[in-house]
C-alpha cells in the first residue's frame, strides 16, 4: 500500500510539473488531461472484458480521475485556443460552450454516481462503461475532429 501512495504521489508531482510547463499552451494541457481520462477509461476497459482482474482501488481511481478532470477539462478553451498547436477540437466547441460544458457535466455527474455506487464486479464495470461511453461519445460526436 506504501508503494500505492509513493507512486501516486510521484505521478500527481509529475502532472503538476506538466501542467505548470504547459500552462502558456491550453491546447497541450488539454490533450493531457484527456489522456488522462483515456488511460482511466482503459483500465476500466480492461477490467470490463477480462483482460485485467477486478481491483476495486483501481475502478475507484478510474472513476474519480474522470469525475475529476472532467470538472476542468472545459477551463481550458479559452478564446483564442482554437488555433496553435495541432488540436482534434471542433470549432463548434467555441460556438456552443455552454452545451460542451453541459456534456462534460454529464460525463462528470454520472462518475460521481457510478463512484458512490462503485461496480462490484466486471459485468458492473462493462455496465459503467456503457454509460460514460455514451457520455464520451455524445461529445466527441460533435466537438472533436476527426483524426485524417
Amino acid at each position: 500500500m506504501k508503494i500505492r501512495a509513493l507512486m501516486l504521489a510521484a505521478a500527481l508531482a509529475g502532472l503538476g510539473v506538466t501542467a505548470v510547463t504547459a500552462a502558456d499552451e491550453p491546447q497541450a494541457v488539454r490533450q493531457q488531461l484527456m489522456k488522462k481520462v483515456g488511460k482511466a477509461t482503459g483500465e476500466l476497459s480492461g477490467i470490463a472484458k477480462g483482460e485485467k482482474p477486478y481491483d476495486a482501488e483501481i475502478v475507484k481511481a478510474s472513476l474519480a480521475t474522470i469525475s475529476e478532470t472532467v470538472k476542468v477539462f472545459p477551463n481550458h478553451f479559452p478564446a483564442g485556443s482554437e488555433t496553435g498547436m495541432e488540436t482534434e477540437a471542433s470549432q463548434k466547441i467555441w460556438e456552443n460552450m455552454e452545451d460542451f460544458k453541459e456534456k462534460a457535466a454529464k460525463l462528470g455527474g454520472d462518475a460521481e454516481k457510478i463512484l458512490a455506487q462503485l461496480p462490484a464486479d466486471q459485468a458492473g464495470v462493462g455496465a459503467a462503461l456503457g454509460i460514460l461511453g455514451k457520455d464520451c461519445s455524445s461529445c466527441h460526436e460533435t466537438y472533436r475532429l476527426k483524426k485524417n
